[in-house]
């Protein structure tokens, strides 16, 4: 009788352990389905180098695509190197805040803000735009029109010309002694942002009607008060023909000019397909009717 109460005593305990242990078992399987639901999202996603500290070594090509070659010393190579900070760097606004929206980039560009909030969407792009050209030895190309129509080049304003505005009337006097330095350069372009902008770059450069001609360092614009402006930054292209490009943009207010994620279609984010008259999605603005432009 005493073998019996003892072999019963036995078979309770062991039930009560596996009773134990029970709700365990169960609370793994919820974690199981969330690690099989990630996995095809973690390879739509794999397309990022997050040591890499270029546009070009950051994104990879697409599976069965290869990079559009240019010359070395090219505007198209100089934009495809431009160097990235680390992965995971906020976009910043030029006051030193954080830019309320976090989700929409993988790279910010090393580009300073300045603290005055001049260097908006498009002045961002003319800023980079008028470094290559400076740091290329081609400092007679740079120059851009004001939203008047007037033209304003650095030659200009480095011999001592300034603009004298009266309503939409434009006039350029010599009022400062010459100066070629850098710093002058930067008030240079201080100028050109606050008196153009995507209107006058939508209506001073060539238009590209053919997406099949697109190529590094052309725009999607919105030319507006307001509008919007993206650079292409890198292009590849497959057997058929088909290409696929990345984007980076400034903003407003002024802020980190920033690698921009493709939100509409994970599978080849951060790459995107470009239509011209299409609706794009670009971050955190809607191309409504896309136009692209080029500069000079």
């Amino acid at each position: 009788m005493k073998r019996i109460l003892i072999f019963l005593l036995i078979v309770v305990m062991i039930l009560l352990v596996a009773l134990q242990f029970k709700p365990v078992v169960l609370q793994f399987e919820p974690i199981k389905e969330t690690v099989q639901m990630l996995v095809p999202s973690a390879e739509k996603t794999d397309l990022i180098h997050k040591d890499s500290l270029t546009i070009k070594s950051r994104v990879t090509v697409p599976e069965g695509f290869q990079r559009v070659s240019y010359p070395e010393g090219s505007f198209q190579q100089y934009l495809r190197n431009y160097r990235l900070k680390p992965y995971g760097s906020k976009i910043i606004n030029y006051d030193e805040t954080d830019y309320f929206w976090q989700d929409g980039h993988i790279g910010i560009l090393e580009v300073p803000v300045p603290k005055n909030g001049l260097q908006q969407c498009a002045d961002a792009l003319i800023r980079i735009r008028s470094e290559y050209l400076w740091n290329n030895n081609r400092k007679d190309e740079i120059g851009f029109n004001f939203t008047s129509g007037d033209y304003c080049s650095w030659n200009s304003y480095a011999d001592g010309y300034r603009p004298k505005i009266n309503g939409n009337s434009v006039s350029f006097h010599k009022t400062v002694s010459k100066d070629n330095s850098k710093t002058n350069f930067y008030k240079y372009l201080n100028l050109i942002y606050t008196y153009s902008g995507t209107l006058s770059l939508y209506t001073e450069l060539p238009k590209i009607n053919d997406v099949k001609d697109l190529k590094i360092g052309d725009m999607l614009i919105k030319g507006g008060s307001p509008g919007h402006i993206a650079m292409i930054c890198d292009e590849v292209i497959n057997a058929n023909g088909d290409k696929l490009y990345l984007l980076f943009q400034g903003n407003t207010p002024a802020q980190s000019v920033h690698l921009v994620k493709n939100l509409e279609d994970d599978r080849i984010s951060p790459w995107y397909q470009l239509k011209k008259d299409a609706v794009i999605p670009v971050s955190n603005y809607t191309f409504g009717d896309s136009k692209f432009v080029r500069f000079k």
